[in-house]
Formats: structure tokens, C-alpha cells, sequence
């Protein structure tokens, strides 16, 4: 209930007013059963303006800080983030990145859509870093399509590193679904899954037109480097297909 209050009442009318969406390709979501959808990561806002443009609700996967506040503030942000569909994971170790995929795929068996960003974290800078194999091989294991999404102009309203929101115009871009049919049995072969994952990352790069980065993301602010010297400006010719 809290979802769909937040949706139409407490938050959509003011994100709307701020952000001004533009949605293109709603009709590549289906009307029920189970997708993922794969969504370019650039700000925080793109968890809430993708399920203000989508008429079934996204449950979404989290970090588990989110959930792990002190005081009131902690509980309430807890709080909040379950109601408006979003599930705490461990992102700490191998064990933990199982788990996640376990929560994942019990999500999917429920008939939902889940949102996922195979970037693993948001951009630093704005562009479209390399994808973790984690979302092929749960696409994979259930045989769901997988649906691109492009977010352009969250990292306008919602800058990193900022608090507030400012004015601008948000357009979320909806690809058709991708099936992956065709490696049916081969879940768990690291160059399946890597070439499964290649090939979502490129849907992303044509939709958003963002310029690729072969390295991860989270590398990248680890090294506090967000601008490597020779970033590779498309993907592998097999991911382009």
C-alpha cells in the first residue's frame, strides 16, 4: 500500500514537477510475469523515477547500508526504503554477492519485475563502465528477458555527491526484451556469461548514448580515478553482435 502512496501522493507529484519525465518504449514491459530490467546507474533518483514511469511495481535490489541507519532517522530510512520496493543485499564477498543472487531469483519466481544495475554501483563520472556478471547469469538461471533501460538526466536533478534536488528533465528510455534463449544449460560458463552481459551493456550504450568504459566502476572510485587515460569507446565486436 505504502508503495503506491508514495507513487501517486507523498513523492511521484513532486518528482514530476521536478524531473518533468519523458518515458519512451513502456510497451516492451509486460503486462505480468517476471523480467529484469537493466538499468544504466547514474544517480540515486534512478530507483524512483523508473517505478514513477512504469505502472507495475520494480522491486529493487540495495545495499544493505541503506537498512542499517542508527536512531530515527535510521529507522525511518530503513523503513521507507522497504515500502517503496527496494530488498537489502551484502555486496561484501563472494558468499554474500550468492546470496543476492538467491534473493534475486526468488523475486523473479514471484512473478515481479526486478531492477538491476549491472554496473554494480553508480557512475563516477557520467559515463557506462563495464558490467558485472551477475545479472547474466541469473537471466541464465530463470530464462526471464532481460529489458534495457536507459536513465538520462537523473545525474542532473539528483548530482552525486549532492543531497537536494534541482530542476531538470529526466528521460528513461525502454528497450525492447532480450532473450537469451539460445544459452539455455550454459549458466555458471564465465565466457556465456560474460558475452550474455557484453551484449546488455551495449543495448545500454546505444540506448543512452553514454560512452563506454571498459573497467569496472567501482574500481575506478576506489582508485579515485575517474578518467582514465584511454577509455574504450564501444564494446567488443562479438558483444555488438
Amino acid at each position: 500500500m505504502w508503495y503506491w502512496i508514495f507513487k501517486f501522493v507523498l513523492l511521484g507529484p513532486l518528482l514530476a514537477l521536478i524531473g518533468r519525465p519523458k518515458v519512451t518504449g513502456l510497451e516492451n514491459i509486460p503486462a505480468d510475469g517476471p523480467a529484469i530490467l537493466a538499468s544504466n546507474h547514474l544517480a540515486v533518483m534512478d530507483s524512483f523515477y523508473l517505478p514513477l514511469v512504469v505502472s507495475r511495481r520494480i522491486t529493487f535490489l540495495a545495499k544493505k547500508e541503506y537498512f542499517t541507519g542508527t536512531g530515527i532517522k535510521g529507522r525511518f530510512l530503513a523503513w521507507f526504503y522497504t515500502v517503496v520496493g527496494q530488498v537489502p543485499i551484502d555486496r561484501t564477498d563472494a558468499d554474500s554477492a550468492q546470496d543476492a543472487l538467491n534473493t534475486a531469483e526468488r523475486i523473479l519466481n514471484q512473478g515481479k519485475l526486478l531492477g538491476m544495475y549491472p554496473e554494480g554501483t553508480r557512475s563516477p563520472d557520467g559515463r557506462l563502465y563495464k558490467g558485472k556478471t551477475g545479472l547474466a547469469r541469473l537471466a541464465l538461471q530463470t530464462g526471464v528477458p532481460v529489458i534495457p533501460v536507459a536513465m538520462v538526466g537523473t545525474d542532473v536533478v539528483n548530482p552525486p555527491g549532492h543531497k537536494g534536488l534541482r530542476f531538470g528533465h529526466v528521460e528513461v528510455r525502454i528497450g525492447k526484451p532480450m532473450d537469451f534463449s539460445r544459452f539455455d544449460g550454459l549458466a555458471g560458463n564465465r565466457f556465456i556469461e560474460r558475452a550474455v552481459i557484453d551484449e546488455v551493456m551495449y543495448e545500454l550504450m546505444r540506448l543512452s548514448e553514454q560512452e563506454y568504459v571498459d573497467l569496472y566502476a567501482a574500481d575506478v572510485k576506489k582508485a579515485g580515478d575517474a578518467a582514465p587515460a584511454k577509455p574504450a569507446s564501444r564494446l567488443p565486436e562479438a558483444a555488438a553482435g
